[in-house]
């Protein structure tokens, strides 16, 4: 088991109270943040791709977020979350340590760019038949469990070639919105990005109607790396419904453009806060001062 303190800071923010906490709660509060990760499965493959988003800004012009994602196919299961974690799980060379917690020099830049993207993780069959998703609606950290469901999928005889491979068209709808995937016969997997899985190999090109979201396969490693579960103390357990409509509810507010945490003022005031540039990580999830309007994958 793995234990790694999510904390960097230019200054932190304790909760608000009548006197000082004790050592022995500042100790309870830093406990109740650190992220556990326990060995689940090996992977026998690593894909990466590239996500994005587009959406508008504060000012309603059109912009393009985006991030690098992370699938690792295991003999079980299956993980997909930020690039940026799979770096940091597998090299410690580099490193700068503080609080137990380490990050190169570009890792606060990533999470600036990744709060715009709000990508939750995913990990398939795990446990055995089921999915689970973790996920944040700051200062809340939320984990869900779904059963699994096969994605009907329309195969088409179209193809096209993704980072040299030949792949074959298939369509689907998937919480509410449609996809058009392409996948690789070559690469022999089920697995996918997000929650995008169950077709004859590897999806390697994935896009929403209207393309508004979008994967693209960039890189395939064929090393055997662990695949860890995630959990901490303040991990809230829902269901994989309730995250979705909370989700879509909260940062699909018009008020969240104005104020991202406009929902959370009361609740924020016992949250692990740490002021960053231009913005602040609350229980390890960073909000940006100038968010951009949300765009739901999953509109129900």
């Amino acid at each position: 088991m793995k234990h790694l303190i999510i904390l960097f800071c230019v200054a932190i923010a304790m909760p608000m109270r009548a006197q000082e906490p004790s050592l022995t709660e500042l100790f309870a509060q830093m406990e109740a943040v650190k992220i556990h990760q326990d060995s689940i499965d090996s992977s026998t493959l690593m894909a990466v791709y590239d996500y994005r988003c587009m959406t508008q800004d504060a000012e309603g012009e059109t912009v393009v977020d985006g991030m690098r994602l992370c699938l690792q196919v295991g003999t079980h299961c299956t993980r997909c979350f930020p690039y940026r974690k799979f770096e940091r799980d597998m090299s410690s060379e580099n490193r700068n340590y503080m609080d137990g917690y380490f990050m190169d020099d570009e890792e606060p830049n990533t999470l600036t760019t990744e709060s715009y993207c709000f990508m939750p993780e995913v990990w398939r069959n795990y446990p055995e038949g089921k999915m689970t998703v973790r996920d944040a609606i700051p200062p809340f950290i939320y984990e869900a469990q779904e059963a699994l469901e096969s994605i009907r999928w329309k195969l088409s005889e179209d193809t096209l070639t993704v980072c040299g491979y030949l792949c074959k068209k298939a369509t689907c709808e998937l919480h509410g919105r449609k996809w058009t995937a392409y996948y690789s016969e070559d690469i022999p997997t089920t697995a996918g990005p997000w929650k995008l899985c169950g077709l004859p190999g590897l999806i390697v090109e994935a896009e929403c109607e209207g393309g508004i979201h979008s994967f693209t396969l960039t890189d395939i490693q064929r090393t055997a790396t662990t695949i860890y579960l995630e959990s901490s103390a303040i991990t809230n357990k829902t269901s994989g419904k309730n995250l979705i409509q909370n989700r879509n509810k909260v940062f699909g507010s018009r008020l969240y453009i104005k104020d991202p945490l406009y929902y959370a003022h009361e609740s924020m005031k016992t949250a692990d806060k740490v002021f960053c540039k231009n913005g602040q990580l609350i229980n390890g999830y960073y909000i940006n001062d100038k968010p951009h309007a949300y765009q739901a994958l999953e509109l129900k």
